[in-house]
């Protein structure tokens, strides 16, 4: 899509480094630069001040990632194409049934109102839940992955979303501030919410996680 919109080689594109490689590396297969910028810390997907400070007068487009199921707040960034010229293109998800969205949706909101000690998600416009991300407060990575593993201990599945911001990997590394991104590597965990889970299921994790608090002793 990049290509065929006449981006190229001597272009800068604006993506998130927060999230998969693929979207940087298929700026990088077009022969253009990208360039990467801070994330909103409710949505996890681009935020509009951040693409604001990383234009210049090479950037061609802007790639808004959609993260975790939840769309991005694309008023914001849809102006900032207007006013400067830009191409600004949307990267989604893999599409889910709607019957078992309407299940992650219950799940995710069962989960909102028994999780305590952690930051539930931002629900958001249409959010359909693909992952059910929370904030392990404390101090950053070593907590959260302290607390994954208590959880993992209690018989609950847990996964790091990202393990690894794009901007510090070696082939994209940059030398850039973005402190939502990092803080949100450090601090997210991604708790189950499939379709195939019982009220048991449900009941464990909630067990599992309020055990804990959530408020870990910050690591030496």
């Amino acid at each position: 899509m990049l290509r065929a919109a006449g981006v190229g080689v001597g272009d800068e594109v604006v993506v998130p480094a927060f999230g998969n490689v693929e979207v940087a590396e298929a700026v990088a297969l077009v022969g253009a630069l990208p360039v990467f910028a801070d994330i909103d810390p409710a949505t996890y997907c681009l935020d509009a001040s951040g693409v604001e400070t990383a234009l210049t007068e090479r950037t061609a487009a802007v790639v808004v990632v959609h993260r975790f199921g939840r769309p991005a707040e694309m008023g914001p960034l849809l102006g900032i194409g207007q006013r400067h010229g830009l191409l600004v293109l949307e990267h989604g998800e893999s599409e889910v049934p709607y019957d078992e969205i309407a299940q992650r949706r219950q799940r995710a909101a069962y989960l909102d109102g028994k999780l305590r000690g952690v930051r539930t998600p931002d629900g958001g416009h249409g959010h359909t839940y693909q992952q059910y991300v929370v904030r392990v407060p404390g101090n950053g990575r070593p907590d959260r992955d302290a607390f994954a593993r208590a959880v993992r201990a209690r018989g609950v599945e847990c996964r790091v979303p990202v393990k690894a911001p794009v901007h510090r990997m070696p082939h994209f590394r940059r030398c850039v501030s973005l402190p939502e991104t990092e803080r949100a590597v450090g601090e997210t965990l991604a708790l189950p919410v499939e379709a195939a889970l019982t009220k048991r299921d449900m009941q464990r994790i909630v067990s599992a996680c309020n055990a804990l608090g959530g408020l870990l002793q910050p690591a030496l």
